[in-house]
């Protein structure tokens, strides 16, 4: 029987930077993944465009694999507008506020997941199998397993990161509380005209929201957010109907909009798991916490989750004590409980506010948007938040990062 010191079922982005988390360590990895290595090794544009935090930088550079990444890939995003209905009037953040180069890098999905590929390929203590389905799996006391078609492999350390509806989180017994917001996002890009000045447009128009993200040049990542059974008939348009769509609920702010590509859509639903951990066994990624993209956190909180647990092992290795030990597991929860809570709901409430239409609920968010915009000490937190740079201190303490 094969016995590996950690094994991790999903090879996508939380997977494969764990992976890389454990590449100094004298530990034996193995990464397990259902995908054929071809979708690994070359990921297809799936229309998402990530919003890397300046931490999220921090991490995939210390990882190794931001050197992949090639830098006419990376789109600056130097300033954000937040507009409400039809108002001309918007809550602004900008990086001179800030004090940064840029509030956050625009960078594709694929092309981030095969920068990790890349960066966990050479690494002499990880292993990669794909075309493995993991039929079972379990733990007890002294190590943990999984059950393949052909053969049992056991671990002193279990991590699924297999996506937002882990059946391995299922098996193992931890419950996950859901939000089916009942809407879909339609992503594509297009070309436009006039230029964006590297600034993201956040339009919560009422009955859908419409998201602009700066990539290079006059190119633009477009999200359509609106109700489920209304994204059908937006994908039914045709190209051009689409696209003078999009053209007229910018109000022409950028010239005249080509679609450039295919559209995407993509069914939005929430989750929280009600805990990080069993015996033996962590959950990470989006089997930890599965974001609304409106805050354009998922993926950077996803990256947080393995470095907090990557962290705890390679202390336990330090001090020579054991990496699967229920001590060390509470502590990565702990830690990644205080981190995620306070965002997954009150993102939540963002979304619950800006998409609701009732008079009531306009009113309040037009007064949020100019309390934000006008209160200093507010404004500077929240872009730090969003950011991850320069957190104020009151925004770390427990219960708010």
């Amino acid at each position: 029987m094969m016995k590996y010191d950690v094994i991790i079922i999903g090879a996508g982005p939380a997977g494969l930077s764990f992976a890389c988390s454990l590449a100094n360590t004298s530990l034996r990895v193995l990464v397990l993944d259902s995908s054929p290595l071809k979708s690994i090794e070359n990921p297809t544009e799936d229309g998402r465009e990530i919003a890397l935090t300046h931490a999220s930088l921090d991490s995939m550079r210390e990882i190794g694999a931001w050197q992949h990444i090639d830098k006419d890939d990376v789109a600056p995003i130097c300033a954000a507008k937040v507009f409400d209905g039809d108002s001309a009037y918007s809550l602004s953040f900008d990086n001179d506020q800030a004090d940064l180069e840029a509030l956050g890098y625009l960078v594709p999905n694929h092309i981030i997941r095969q920068a990790l590929y890349k960066a966990v390929k050479p690494l002499s203590n990880v292993t990669l199998r794909c075309d493995s389905q993991v039929t079972d799996l379990a733990s007890c006391e002294s190590h943990a397993w999984v059950e393949l078609s052909d053969e049992r492999i056991e671990c002193d350390l279990l991590v699924s990161a297999d996506s937002r509806f882990s059946q391995t989180r299922r098996k193992m017994g931890i419950a996950a509380s859901m939000n089916d917001f009942s809407r879909s996002a339609i992503v594509c890009r297009m070309t436009h005209s006039l230029p964006h000045h590297q600034t993201a447009l956040e339009c919560f128009h009422y009955g859908r929201t419409l998201a602009v993200l700066p990539m290079q040049g006059n190119k633009s990542s477009i999200v359509v957010t609106v109700s489920s059974d209304e994204a059908e008939s937006i994908q039914r348009l045709s190209d051009e109907q689409f696209s003078s769509d999009i053209q007229q609920r910018l109000k022409g702010q950028l010239g005249d909009m080509q679609l450039a590509g295919v559209r995407h859509l993509y069914p939005l639903v929430g989750v929280h798991a009600k805990r990080f951990i069993s015996q033996r066994f962590a959950v990470i990624g989006d089997a930890a916490v599965g974001m609304h993209p409106v805050t354009a956190h998922g993926f950077n909180l996803g990256l947080r989750s393995q470095q907090t647990l990557a962290n705890e092992i390679i202390k336990a290795i330090e001090k020579g004590t054991d990496i699967g030990s229920m001590q060390l597991l509470e502590r990565y929860q702990r830690k990644h409980m205080l981190s995620t809570r306070p965002m997954y709901h009150g993102t939540n409430l963002v979304v619950g506010l800006f998409t609701n239409d009732t008079f009531g609920a306009k009113v309040a968010r037009k007064m949020t948007m100019r309390l934000a915009n006008n209160l200093a000490p507010l404004k500077k937190a929240i872009t730090a938040k969003l950011t991850e740079k320069n957190v104020p201190f009151f925004m770390k303490l427990p219960g708010l990062r």
